[in-house]
């Protein structure tokens, strides 16, 4: 799985994007044939309330699949989209098991 992180508007810290790449190689357990994963991160900065946006999109075979989710910081933001997408990778591969 190829894997590109695009921090929006701020320079991201090795920690950070470590985080969200072993985060992400996760996913190869529960659907092995991910070809890319593009990680949006953006920093909302809206009536002085700082939230934290994690955009993920994952190419698959014949589909793309699209999760974003929003929390006050970017570690927990990256763990809700990575709960939602797998739920998501889940049913993709019941999908193609079925055919």
């Amino acid at each position: 799985m190829n894997i590109v992180i695009h921090p929006v508007r701020f320079d991201a810290s090795v920690q950070l994007i470590d985080f969200v790449n072993k985060k992400l190689k996760k996913l190869e357990t529960f659907f092995d044939r991910i070809v890319e994963a593009e990680v949006f991160l953006k920093m909302d900065t809206k009536q002085n309330i700082k939230d934290k946006t994690v955009e993920l999109k994952l190419h698959v075979p014949g589909r793309i699949i699209f999760v974003c989710e929003t929390s006050k910081t970017f570690e927990e933001s990256t763990d809700m989209a990575i709960d939602t997408m797998s739920r998501q990778l889940k049913k993709q591969k019941e999908k193609t098991k079925s055919y």
